[in-house]
């Protein structure tokens, strides 16, 4: 499995692509922007992109979808409690004086503990709630990797202001649900640099003692 990293909009997403080198079968993790960024790199690939994989709800992790959709035929998938965020994309794309097209249906909704399979790509979905209440991460536990959305940063966690938001839960979620985890998990954030889990469990402020 190979994963490339996409640091797109003005948000400075990473939108993720995760394929398979034998098969070429793909998924986007987080389309948030630039649509033309990320299928010039998928078609440089020659990748055959199976689903657009989204950890929330935010604009800035769903504007690029409609396009990237259109363009490869991939499904939609969120998880449902997001579904109202999603829904809104064009206002909250106001909100920072953007414009964006409304979006495209969503093909299927995330489960807790779902498993995934695109090809020989399989994940686990770990529902997050804290930053959004459709929040989730996910987890390729054959690789040690978690695609932590804006749940969990480097150093930091996710912003809970917002929409949804509930620092409690947040904390709650990222405590039952990745610091279970092995140590050497490697984390890829919805922003930033990579971390680890054994990194976030010794350094991260808002998880000490956790």
């Amino acid at each position: 499995m190979q994963l490339k990293t996409l640091e797109v909009g003005p948000f400075g997403t990473n939108c993720i692509v995760v394929h398979d080198e034998g098969t070429l079968d793909a998924v986007v993790v987080d389309p948030g922007n630039d649509p033309e960024v990320i299928l010039s790199w998928v078609e440089s690939a020659h990748l055959k992109v199976r689903a657009l994989l989204h950890t929330h709800g935010h604009l800035d992790h769903i504007g690029a979808t409609r396009a990237v959709a259109k363009a490869t035929g991939a499904k939609i998938l969120l998880h449902q409690a997001d579904r109202t965020l999603y829904d809104t994309l064009v206002d909250q794309a106001r909100m920072f004086g953007l414009r964006l097209e409304p979006p495209a249906p969503i093909d299927r909704f995330l489960e807790d503990e779902q498993t995934l399979d695109f090809g020989p790509l399989s994940c686990t979905v770990l529902h997050t709630p804290g930053h959004s209440p459709g929040a989730v991460c996910f987890h390729f536990r054959e690789q040690a990797l978690v695609l932590s959305g804006d749940t969990l940063f480097a150093g930091s966690v996710g912003r809970t202001d917002l929409w949804g938001g509930s620092h409690d839960q947040l904390i709650k979620s990222i405590r039952q649900r990745l610091m279970v985890l092995d140590d050497a998990t490697r984390v890829v954030t919805g922003h930033g640099p990579q971390t680890t889990i054994g990194e976030e469990r010794a350094i991260n402020p808002f998880l000490r003692g956790r």
